[in-house]
């Protein structure tokens, strides 16, 4: 039995937007099923390996956007931004403020012919076409827009493997990103001050892992480099003749809560270790189920990473991916592109957050990773809690609003093996049983 009690008069912060995603439900060229973000509640949408291989040749990618890398920056006709303007608008107009990443898909084909993943060959030239990009998409240049878009990451995993000859990312040395992330960060800050930049979307701290409970936790030279690499980047960007902003620092992780928590207190102290106590960091790439998609266990390892992960440091997550033939993509199947019923995790943590403000809960909960997690949140006459039963048995709970135990009229959207997001009707006597990965939102108008 595990039991749970709400303090309403008690807020101790903001929910923050753990339901983030990478993409969204794009398909082919300019299509996709784009109602579907908007029924989720998705507040960001992180632009990488955008339209698939090479950035489909058309989205995103600098070398997509600005074909001809020695042509005049300042001039907006030497842009191509009509796919990546079809994007933007179709993100906005479903409620994702675009998060973008300023640079190049993966090449996972690199050994036939790396194409895109080259260390610019002039940094500042390079900083002033992502100051265009950022122009057309804030300020309106170029027949652009006016968004909100406040994330401008410099590159994806420059660390992806210590050999240049076997990195997929960055056909470069760690000490050549560093000065690229110099340049242009020192460059977009000065002309947009009031934008957050930051990078570099490291592939993760996989060598601090519980070796016991994380499959990845493997020691390998490329595991190591991993952590070279943040320790040398961090010490370059505070070094006072190497300065250089850094408003966030990103960071990916395929591992399980347990590991992810260790995750994001590693990131936290490291960062707060060398000066870096503004700099907020992010888990902007994670899935932590591929190979469970379409399965209820999926769902609730999702809700469970976005609850456990919550109660961190960390100011985001940003699941990945949502684009419908990704195979990454566990929210939405992708023959028929209707939602799995990991979709309603995403659809149920929008429940909290769209009220904001977090309240305390009271629990007799152990602080492990398996167990039964909730969170709740209030705001607009409504009360929102989400459970999650990420044990491996059935299990009761007792549940209690400010001492109050029998909620008549509540909402309880159930997901579990029989019901996908079904109203169950209202909670009496605080009692509810949770079956084995099952979910739970309970809404309450107070």
């Amino acid at each position: 039995m595990s039991s749970f009690n709400v303090v309403t008069d008690k807020i101790i912060g903001k929910i923050k937007p753990m339901h983030a995603v990478n993409n969204g439900p794009l398909g082919g060229p300019a299509s996709g099923k784009w109602e579907l973000m908007k029924e989720a509640g998705i507040p960001f949408a992180r632009l990488h390996d955008t339209g698939g291989a090479y950035g489909g040749h058309v989205y995103v990618d600098i070398a997509n956007v600005f074909r001809n890398f020695d042509a005049d920056a300042s001039n907006p006709d030497n842009y191509d931004f009509a796919f990546t303007d079809w994007l933007m608008k179709s993100l906005v107009d479903n409620g994702a403020e675009p998060f973008y990443r300023l640079g190049s898909t993966i090449e996972n084909a690199h050994w036939v012919k790396p194409y895109n993943i080259f260390p610019p060959k002039d940094n500042m030239q390079w900083a002033k076409i992502c100051e265009g990009i950022i122009r057309h998409y804030t300020e309106g240049w170029g027949n652009g827009f006016k968004y909100k878009m406040t994330y401008w990451e410099i590159w994806n995993e420059p660390d992806n493997e210590p050999e240049i000859k076997d990195n997929p990312m960055w056909k470069g040395t760690k000490e050549q990103y560093f000065e690229l992330y110099r340049v242009t960060a020192n460059y977009l800050k000065e002309k947009f001050p009031h934008l957050k930049i930051g990078g570099y979307a490291s592939c993760g701290f996989y060598k601090i892992a519980d070796i016991e409970a994380d499959p990845n936790a493997n020691i390998s030279p490329r595991i190591d480099y991993f952590i070279t690499f943040f320790e040398e980047f961090l010490q370059y960007i505070t070094n006072e003749k190497t300065k250089a902003p850094l408003d966030f620092f990103s960071w990916h992780s395929y591992s399980g809560v347990h590991s992810n928590i260790i995750f994001s207190n590693y990131a936290r102290e490291t960062l707060d270790k060398y000066g870096l106590t503004q700099t907020e960091h992010l888990c902007n790439e994670w899935n932590p189920g591929i190979r469970l998609r379409g399965t209820l266990r999926d769902a609730t390892n999702i809700a469970a990473n976005m609850l456990a992960l919550h109660e961190t440091s960390i100011s985001m997550m940003m699941y990945y991916d949502w684009r419908l033939h990704c195979a990454y993509n566990g929210a939405i199947n992708p023959l028929f592109f209707v939602p799995f019923k990991a979709f309603y995790s995403f659809k149920g943590f929008n429940e909290l957050y769209r009220l904001g403000n977090q309240v305390k809960v009271e629990t007799d909960e152990p602080q492990i990773d398996e167990r039964v997690y909730c969170l709740a949140s209030k705001g607009n006459g409504e009360i929102a809690i989400m459970l999650v039963n990420y044990t491996d048995k059935d299990t009761e709970i007792t549940l209690s609003v400010d001492g109050q135990k029998d909620f008549a009229t509540a909402q309880t959207l159930m997901i579990d093996e029989d019901k996908t997001y079904e109203d169950i009707g209202g909670i009496k006597g605080g009692k509810l049983v949770l079956k084995k990965d099952a979910i739970a939102v309970i809404k309450i108008a107070k």
